[in-house]
């Protein structure tokens, strides 16, 4: 293929990640290996040692940031330098006589500049007419080439992909990235006649130019497909009908898998997703019956849920009720001194905290129980069991699984609450409603810990969270409806993956044919 049907052929790699990136990447290698202007072939290669007048960095000036002032001498630091050309964002200014002591690394028009150190490591560009008389900090190197070297094509070079990977591997130090000059003296550089390399430099330009108004294309096109999808998911948020549903899986855009599940988690507890049933019990006759039972068997109560606590309005036959009101029993594990890896055969071993994980059961996360200690079959997680994690990091703290199966001998943490609900609950909406937005800020608001890396919620928080309960029936209907649809997300989500790894695949395969040497 050549380079210039795969432009044309652009539309079959777009959704590839970074699709535009690697075409520049492209484009760059093609230059500096003489397969981008026929006539352009190199003739010999040399050492940048030999084809540059001057190679150096400069240095800060004592008291750091503190000695910079708002006019005078611009000092150029990494931040200004990029691929894509010079950025005056951030430029400082010397005082004359703090410009004297860098008085060797004076910037000349189309000098080329190199970040040397850093996680800006190998961004390089070309130094622009208004940056003359500029000097350089420590983190940025003049490269000055001679007459035979075109600054352009030796910042091309500098920017390929392969200078890139080498640079990237260098390591200077325990934990700090660096460059040398004497590594940078050593740099073997192609090169073609200056003639050659002017056309190189031309056709990369007009190239690179093609680049931006792809990208360009490719943003206007995501924001409209942004806005598509908004609109879409807001139109089925107002009326969730099979019709409008299909509007979420329009050909023509593709919403965010993560976004449908969103919306989809939010009408169910809202009570949009299903009918409401005049013929279902209303949700306060089962809440007074498990009333009875829990005074039966001399429970603790939660005081009821008053207006300012509700964060939505829902249907006439539903009612906010705190967790712990609709719950007969919460228990939790324990944590004695463990084994770090998990168990082995059918020793008994305690679950840990990343077990519970947003509606999955991972039965493999847990730790084995020292052999000889004995095992408290009492907490011991069957099928069916709805739990609850007490500890993780802000985002994830009290994530709630309803198990749906799981092997023998797994004991509870004292980080995960089981609770036990009533025939008239169906644990699997409580596992709805505790994952919906409302819950989440819920918990967040309510957990204690001083850094966000680690934060807990006791069992009172989660028994205190206020939930919206439909009838039972209407519980069910809501479940089936979630799982229905769940499950034409899912199908969604396999799709665009499998879209995105095709355009991939081919992108990589066209690439690597262009990119493979000659005979």
């Amino acid at each position: 293929m050549e380079l210039a049907t795969f432009f044309e052929k652009f539309d079959q790699f777009a959704d590839a990640p970074n699709a535009v990136a690697k075409m520049r990447e492209l484009v760059l290698h093609l230059a500096v290996t003489g397969r981008l202007v026929a006539t352009a072939q190199v003739c010999q290669k040399k050492p940048l040692k030999s084809l540059a007048t001057k190679i150096g960095s400069g240095a800060t000036p004592a008291g750091g940031r503190e000695s910079y002032f708002s006019e005078g001498i611009p000092l150029i630091r990494s931040m200004n330098v990029h691929f894509r050309g010079f950025d005056r964002t951030g430029i400082v200014f010397l005082s004359e006589e703090q410009a004297d002591k860098l008085a060797n690394v004076v910037v000349q028009p189309d000098d080329v500049l190199l970040n040397i150190t850093g996680a800006s490591i190998g961004r390089v560009t070309t130094a622009p007419p208004e940056m003359a008389g500029a000097r350089v900090n420590q983190h940025v190197t003049i490269i000055r080439p001679t007459a035979e070297l075109l600054p352009r094509f030796l910042a091309m070079f500098l920017a390929s992909p392969a200078v890139q990977q080498m640079i990237n591997d260098v390591q200077v130090g325990a934990t700090r990235q660096a460059l040398t000059k004497g590594m940078i003296e050593q740099f073997i550089i192609p090169l073609p006649p200056l003639a050659g390399q002017k056309r190189i430099v031309t056709k990369v330009d007009k190239l690179m130019a093609l680049c931006d108004r792809l990208e360009a294309q490719q943003q206007d096109r995501d924001a409209r497909h942004a806005a598509l999808a908004r609109a879409s998911l807001a139109r089925f948020a107002d009326a969730p009908t099979p019709a409008n549903l299909n509007l979420l899986f329009h050909p023509a855009y593709a919403i965010a898998p993560a976004d449908i599940r969103k919306t989809i988690l939010s009408l169910a507890v809202q009570g949009k997703l299903v009918h409401q049933d005049v013929n279902d019990e209303p949700a306060e006759e089962l809440i007074d019956r498990i009333s009875d039972k829990r005074r039966a068997a001399k429970l603790k109560g939660y005081r009821p849920v008053d207006s300012g606590e509700v964060p939505y309005e829902i249907p006439e036959s539903w009612s906010w009720v705190r967790l712990g009101n609709v719950s007969l029993k919460s228990d939790s594990g324990w944590s004695p001194q463990c084994f770090p890896e998990g168990r082995s055969g059918t020793e008994w071993g305690v679950l840990k905290v990343s077990a519970v994980s947003w509606g999955v059961f991972k039965a493999e996360e847990n730790k084995a129980l020292p052999p000889g200690m004995r095992a408290r079959p009492d907490c011991e997680v069957q099928a069916g069991d709805f739990l609850l994690s007490r500890a993780n990091t802000e985002e994830l703290v009290a994530r709630s699984v309803v198990v749906d199966q799981t092997p023998p001998r797994l004991m509870m943490s004292d980080k995960i609450v089981r609770f036990t609900f009533p025939d008239e609950i169906e644990k699997a909406f409580i596992n709805l409603a505790n994952s919906s937005d409302s819950s989440r800020d819920y918990y967040v608001r309510n957990a204690s810990g001083t850094s966000s890396s680690m934060k807990n919620v006791g069992r009172d928080v989660m028994c205190s969270l206020p939930i919206p309960l439909p009838p039972l029936a209407e519980q069910r209907r809501i479940v089936a409806k979630v799982d229905e649809l769940m499950a034409l997300v899912d199908q969604l989500e396999t799709q665009l993956a499998a879209s995105r790894a095709a355009a991939s695949n081919l992108m990589e395969a066209v690439v690597a044919e262009l990119t493979v040497e000659g005979p």
